[in-house]
């Protein structure tokens, strides 16, 4: 049996001295720190360990971080339109390169008396603090699959392997099949969801309705996300090791990493604490607070693997820089780093959107926002909360929120989820491929913006070469546009080189999670005078890090007709700006 390995801790040394500047430039492993189009290989020094400090001292843009800092807080405040919050408080923290460059707290951890929104009075209500302890609802499905993978590295389960040989009575039913790889990845063919609280008397009958279900969909076939998955799974770490779920995910995971706010079933000394969940009429029981909010994990005792842990935002950031670190963390390791690798890879690339890990969601920008990328890995709860991991910066969003206090029916907060990482990836700098500046195409949604050229006079064949920095979505492309008189235009082909960049002649551009700028060449047919002009379009969502221009140079065959660098006074800029970052 593998056994875990203790590492000698030491705390990794940031130097930051950048005289004269208004954001510092940190080095961090021999990089420069606070760059979004520097993605990194590989995991971080298992030596980093999480230690304060300011945005601008890893090299960060403090602002973005304070614009999604306080939009979280007008999100607890109410709308005219609804009269209520979109959630009742949130906790967040921000990090990067080993530091905590942000905490934010906004709102109140118990606000309501019943599921009607009728406020407590103001002496009964308790506010957020830094502390308050969230119960995580689906994020506890990453404990649940680090607890697997430590069966995995101890040489008890294998991923590939049926589930029925290591629980015989699951392999029922059309389920022979199932691998704990596809209960991992949700590719099972399980249903999302049964009402075990309701239609089952104990927790002896619900675990046997979970064993005994049919799968909906042929195993393998396609991506269903379910919690009978990780029902399944929290009974197989209790088999093969022995212990209860709770149990064994205290001794392998929160106790070594000292995440001692972190787990099942939180003690009464602590309710204090914790922030109150949703006024539950059915099951009656009335206003949640300190107890598991998925009905399911409830009636299971508050230990499933798909639901019921509990943590802070702290705890939460320990394990992150755990997992970028490569499975270490001041002095303890939890898992290998081969073992996270696989975590992070995506195992469902016959499934497009839908990318999976051994655990990890992945490349998810509906909460990851501009942190989005291949590698990028997280995870959701019901209840209002994300953990989402970048390797390519070395950074964690965490946002905590009750957006179930008083009712799930008041909305989604998957907003404030994506400004939250969006605001981390926008306070990444960007850095002109030319001097000193570049044009950028700004954050706006629902927005075009255009850069157009004078009229050009040449002979031929125009060539247009510029470099572009895309970090968007298919629905907000970057578009090369020719007009003979400026009122009529018409898309100009481009062709893009370097890491990420589509192959062959393409109409627009787009794309994310390269982080890298492109080189691009255009031809365009002249007769007579030409005007250019670059477009950028975003839709309602989504905006990312947005587009860059930089090095814009347009020549015939014997002249240079435009250079952007020299005559950047001649560029005409409509929602385009001049940006060092």
């Amino acid at each position: 049996m593998a056994r875990r390995v203790r590492l000698s801790a030491a705390l990794l040394a940031v130097a930051v001295s950048v005289a004269g500047s208004a954001v510092a430039v940190a080095q961090v492993d021999g990089h420069a720190s606070g760059r979004f189009d520097r993605p990194r290989a590989g995991f971080a020094p298992p030596t980093t360990v999480l230690r304060p400090g300011s945005p601008e001292s890893v090299g960060l843009d403090a602002a973005p971080i304070r614009a999604a800092d306080e939009a979280i807080a007008r999100w607890t405040r109410p709308d005219p339109a609804t009269g209520r919050p979109l959630f009742a408080g949130a906790v967040s923290l921000l990090a990067h390169d080993g530091v905590v460059v942000h905490r934010g707290v906004a709102g109140q951890a118990v606000r309501y008396a019943d599921a009607a929104g009728t406020e407590l009075p103001a002496d009964q209500q308790t506010p957020m603090r830094a502390d308050t302890i969230f119960d995580l609802a689906s994020v506890s499905k990453l404990f649940t699959s680090l607890a697997v993978m430590c069966l995995v590295e101890d040489g008890l389960v294998r991923v590939d392997e049926r589930v029925a040989a290591y629980l015989p009575e699951f392999g029922v039913n059309g389920k022979a099949a199932i691998t704990v790889e596809q209960l991992l990845t949700h590719t099972s063919g399980l249903e999302p969801f049964i009402p075990l609280w309701r239609d089952w008397p104990d927790r002896p009958a619900r675990i046997k309705a979970v064993m005994d279900r049919a799968p909906t969909s042929p195993p393998g076939t396609k991506y269903v996300y379910s919690d009978l998955n990780l029902i399944t799974l929290g009974v197989l770490v209790e088999r093969l090791s022995g212990q209860p779920l709770d149990a064994f995910t205290a001794d392998r995971i929160t106790t070594p990493l000292g995440l001692h706010d972190t787990g099942y079933n939180p003690p009464a000394s602590k309710l204090d604490r914790i922030a109150a969940t949703e006024y539950q009429a059915v099951p009656a029981r009335g206003m949640v607070r300190g107890q598991a909010h998925d009905e399911n994990a409830w009636s299971l005792g508050g230990v499933a693997g798909h639901a019921g842990v509990f943590s802070t935002a702290a705890d939460l950031s320990v394990l992150g820089q755990a997992i970028l670190n490569g499975g270490g963390y001041a002095g303890a390791r939890i898992l290998r780093p081969d073992t996270v690798r696989e975590m992070l890879t995506n195992y469902n690339t016959e499934f497009p959107g839908s990318d999976h890990g051994l655990g990890f969601e992945l490349s998810q920008r509906w909460y990851m926002g501009g942190l989005t990328g291949p590698r990028t890995a997280g995870h959701t709860g019901f209840t209002g909360t994300s953990l989402v991991l970048d390797p390519a910066s070395r950074s964690i969003a965490i946002l905590l929120t009750n957006r179930v206090h008083p009712s799930r029916s008041w909305g989604s907060v998957n907003v404030a989820r994506e400004t939250l990482a969006t605001g981390l990836a926008r306070s990444l700098a960007v850095r002109p491929r030319h001097g000193g500046d570049a044009w950028h195409a700004g954050f706006g949604n629902g927005a075009t913006a255009t850069l157009s050229t004078p009229p050009l006079a040449g002979s031929g064949t125009l060539r247009v070469a510029f470099d572009a920095f895309v970090d968007t979505e298919a629905a907000d492309p970057l578009v090369l546009e020719a007009s003979d008189d400026g009122t009529t235009w018409r898309s100009v082909p481009v062709r893009a080189h370097g890491p990420g960049a589509p192959v062959g002649e393409q109409p627009l551009l787009s794309g994310f999670g390269h982080r890298s700028w492109w080189k691009i060449n255009a031809w365009v047919p002249a007769s007579g005078r030409i005007t250019l002009r670059w477009r950028s379009t975003t839709d309602s969502r989504y905006a990312g890090r947005g587009v860059y221009l930089d090095g814009i140079t347009v020549t015939d065959s014997s002249h240079l007709l435009l250079s952007g660098e020299k005559e950047p006074h001649l560029l005409r800029p409509q929602g385009w700006e001049v940006r060092t970052r």
